[in-house]
């Protein structure tokens, strides 16, 4: 039996101030308001065990501290004019936070339940903080925190900024210490910066790169879609496959160490590489989610800091290994040009578009893995040998979505227990289940062969 109450976090004397939205803040802005009711499958959701449970009062006194430490926490965006958008930090305030009370047994399915209902809702940034808090509560103390992120105020690099903060703060640390040993970039900072005549010259350059990008590449990656007749179908559903790897896990690491680049290099090339053989187009592009985290006030942000980077690979389904090394090279110039006001950047890729100059920008690539965390942070490396473990792949159709807009295909790199995760959704009319497979145990094929050629150790 479950009981449920109200309590609030009070937040007082926090910075406060307004200005214009950062580069970040209108770019996911712009996306989940477009899509209205399927917005909260951008929600960012979370469920952490409390060990020890403690008692709720401690429990919000730390959240206190975490919002006076990051000012998105406490952001609500409006939009200004025609083309505006501002955000409104707020010095004071209350966020709700709802308390579930039941027994011990059932506290993980309570837990579960609560993020369901906290994730599935959108998030009014107009009036609403951009974080929902529950607790679940048993024998006077909790067990259980439930949090949900909205995506226009922090990106998952931040949530896992939010996350170790948070720990930190568990542990004894104040907002004030935070502030000293890691200061965060706060979105109003961020907004100055982009406003300053740097920041406009960054823009201008970003934006000068896509268009140039764009008008090189190949109009049509895929030059015999799986089935065209669908595209006209504005209710096909498309499917999301996950492929998991314990193989890959090993094999990524083994490849990147040999060629002197990084995992995520290797598992771009590879795909690209893929790409390229099943396309028939010998030019790739890719809009790969860039986290904009290289210095380190950005690298402790908790906000929307990670934009799109165009990444084109020419050439890319000529050798494997060749392919990985070229992606290290290209995607430092790509990655240079992920910040930038996406809204300009829209209405100029627009008039590409309508001309007949805009190359196809419809595959997208999320490694959303945290940089320096590997597969194995919390679970023991598998001690079985290379070859063994690439019997040990899976493959699941866990769902369907609706049509997404300017999408034939989008693959997110997930951590996984022992294991690396390949999530993929695809449009039909470009690619179908069988295509898919392909593609994913192609990727996975191609850098497993490369470290078995190594040798097995």
């Amino acid at each position: 039996m479950t009981t449920v109450n109200e309590q609030t976090i009070r937040l007082d004397s926090a910075r406060a101030g307004t200005g214009p939205a950062t580069w970040g803040q209108r770019a996911i802005w712009g996306v989940v308001t477009r899509l209205g009711d399927d917005a909260p499958r951008y929600n960012l959701p979370t469920e952490l065990p409390l060990t020890p449970p403690r008692p709720a009062a401690r429990v919000l006194a730390e959240l206190t501290e975490l919002l006076h430490l990051h000012d998105s926490l406490h952001t609500r965006l409006l939009p200004a004019g025609e083309d505006g958008l501002e955000q409104v930090v707020d010095g004071s305030g209350e966020l709700p936070v709802e308390v579930r009370r039941c027994a011990v047994a059932e506290a993980p399915a309570v837990a579960a339940g609560f993020l369901k209902e906290l994730a599935g809702r959108p998030f009014d940034h107009t009036r609403e903080w951009p974080l929902r808090v529950g607790l679940v509560e048993c024998e006077g103390l909790v067990h259980r925190l439930v949090l949900t992120g909205s995506h226009a105020g922090m990106d998952y690099w931040g949530l896992v900024r939010l996350l170790r903060d948070l720990r930190s703060i568990e542990a004894g640390a104040t907002a004030a210490s935070l502030r000293g040993s890691r200061p965060a970039l706060q979105p109003l900072d961020a907004a100055a910066v982009q406003a300053s005549p740097l920041g406009r010259r960054r823009d201008e350059a970003a934006r000068r790169y896509w268009c140039e990008q764009l008008a090189a590449g190949p109009r049509r990656i895929f030059r015999e879609p799986a089935a065209p007749e669908l595209a006209a179908d504005p209710h096909r559903l498309f499917p999301n496959a996950l492929l998991r790897s314990p193989a890959l896990a090993v094999a990524v690491e083994r490849v990147a160490e040999h060629l002197a680049v990084s995992d995520a290099a290797v598992l771009l090339g590879a795909a690209s590489h893929q790409l390229a053989r099943m396309s028939g187009s010998s030019d790739v592009l890719f809009q790969v989610v860039v986290g904009n985290r290289f210095q380190p006030a950005a690298t402790a942000a908790v906000s929307t800091v990670a934009q799109e980077a165009l990444f084109r690979l020419p050439d890319a389904g000529r050798d494997f290994v060749d392919a990985v090394r070229r992606t290290r090279s290209v995607s430092f110039g790509a990655f240079r040009h992920a910040a930038y006001d996406k809204w300009a950047l829209e209405r100029e890729v627009a008039l590409l578009v309508e001309r007949g100059e805009a190359a196809d920008h419809s595959y997208w690539w999320n490694d959303t893995r945290d940089p320096g965390s590997g597969p194995f942070d919390t679970v023991e490396r598998p001690r079985e040998a290379l070859g063994e473990l690439a019997g040990r792949t899976e493959l699941s159709w866990p769902t369907d979505f609706p049509a997404r807009v300017n999408v034939s295909m989008a693959v997110d790199v997930l951590t996984a227990p022992g294991a690396l995760d390949l999530a993929m959704t695809a449009d039909p009319a470009v690619l179908d289940r069988a295509g898919m497979e392909r593609f994913l145990r192609g990727v996975e094929q191609s850098i497993v062969a490369e470290a078995l050629a190594l040798g097995d150790a």
